[in-house]
């Protein structure tokens, strides 16, 4: 399909891209292809959603209807999205129907099934948890066991339902048999762990183009609260030059192999004898990249775009030495809008992303980027910000 393809007579023909997915991610990567002058459609689950309040173009739908995805991509170059949640079997139709899908359908299967992404790492040689796909609490006693008779860990155990989970959510930690029942309760596949004994988070994120070009962007680390991102730091405070650029390494190797187009997270576990081991995938814009918009040359939004369209990828550098997200937390108190304005009257250099949502605890309202040279400083900035928007902390 020609860029423009005659929606928009009169104008400049830059190309329109169909987003599925009307949440925060969709919402910023709309903002980031402003400037591009890319057109942007949106198909979104309610008019409410935090894209839908910004996109001029919105579609309100079910993306997993083919009929509402067929019609919605008639006039777009390409879909992409803003989660991993549409059936594959929905975008093969469509490639076969002339639409281009980016990520496409055989590499985007590997994020949504976690049984598949484990068995696809392992067959190419990435280093990951021990792992297997468990029917029932014996045969997570029997995972369990085999790991002990190995000399690793046996419980506790992490189980993970193979398909969804996000934030914490579709995962548990498991001490002993007994509580090993509970995941299998919704009668779905789960896939078991050993818990990695680990320093820390990290994350490799990179973007790759159908025609190979790729970039990353420094490896950074991410500290989780309660199983949701609560902090990233870029880069990686202490990580060798050494195991970053494994780690980015790792990350563009799984991106050419799965053939990723687009962005790519890399979620790690850096243990605690230095080796670097997969956690999870995201073939998307990703909270661990948020600190790009404000901290990179060329943002984590506008460079899937650009992958996305087969444009020039965009430099992946960051601006500053340091640059900290914290992410914002809904509260006790749902007018943020004061706290809003003390922040900025505090910080002026301070950054702040609200998603358009409504505040409710612990949901994911916006987030903070701060930056500069002094780590303690800038990490100090970004975490008062976020817990005086959530409430937590007066002045």
């Amino acid at each position: 399909m020609e860029p423009g393809n005659g929606r928009y007579p009169g104008r400049v023909t830059f190309p329109v891209v169909g987003m599925v997915g009307g949440g925060q991610l969709a919402r910023m990567t709309h903002e980031a292809g402003i400037p591009l002058g890319i057109r942007f459609r949106l198909l979104s689950d309610t008019p409410q959603d935090s894209a839908a309040q910004v996109v001029n173009d919105v579609v309100v739908g079910d993306y997993r209807d083919l009929d509402t995805l067929r019609a919605f991509a008639r006039g777009c170059d390409v879909l992409t999205f803003d989660h991993e949640h549409v059936p594959t079997e929905h975008l093969r139709a469509l490639q076969a129907e002339g639409v281009t899908v980016r990520p496409g359908p055989d590499a985007l299967m590997h994020a949504q099934d976690k049984g598949l992404m484990r068995a696809r790492l392992a067959a190419i040689g990435v280093p990951c948890p021990r792992n297997r796909i468990v029917a029932d609490p014996a045969d997570v006693a029997a995972f369990a066991a085999e790991g002990a008779a190995e000399g690793t860990d046996g419980f506790p155990v992490v189980l993970k339902t193979v398909r969804g989970g996000y934030d914490g959510k579709g995962v548990w930690v498991v001490r002993d048999v007994t509580e090993a029942a509970e995941p299998f309760k919704a009668g779905v596949p789960v896939l078991a762990e050993e818990k990695v004994d680990f320093a820390r988070e990290l994350a490799a994120n990179v973007v790759r183009s159908p025609h190979g070009q790729a970039v990353a962007y420094p490896v950074v680390e991410s500290v989780q609260v309660d199983g949701v991102c609560d902090t990233v730091i870029a880069p990686a405070p202490g990580l060798s030059g050494e195991l970053s650029a494994a780690a980015q390494r790792l990350a563009l190797t799984i991106a050419k192999d799965l053939g990723v187009v687009g962005h790519l997270a890399v979620e790690l576990f850096e243990t605690r004898d230095g080796r670097i081991l997969v956690n999870e995938l995201a073939m998307r814009p990703h909270n661990s990249g948020h600190w790009t918009q404000d901290g990179a040359v060329t943002s984590q939004f506008a460079n899937h775009l650009r992958a996305v369209l087969d444009l020039p990828l965009g430099d992946p550098r960051p601006r500053a030495r340091w640059t900290v997200m914290c992410n914002v937390l809904g509260g006790d108190f749902p007018d943020m809008y004061f706290a809003y304005l003390h922040c900025m009257a505090r910080d002026p250099g301070l950054k702040i992303h609200m998603y358009g949502k409504d505040v409710k605890p612990g949901r994911k309202v916006g987030h903070v980027n701060t930056w500069g040279d002094d780590l303690a400083d800038v990490r100090e900035r970004a975490r008062h910000a976020a817990d005086y928007l959530r409430g937590t902390i007066q002045e």
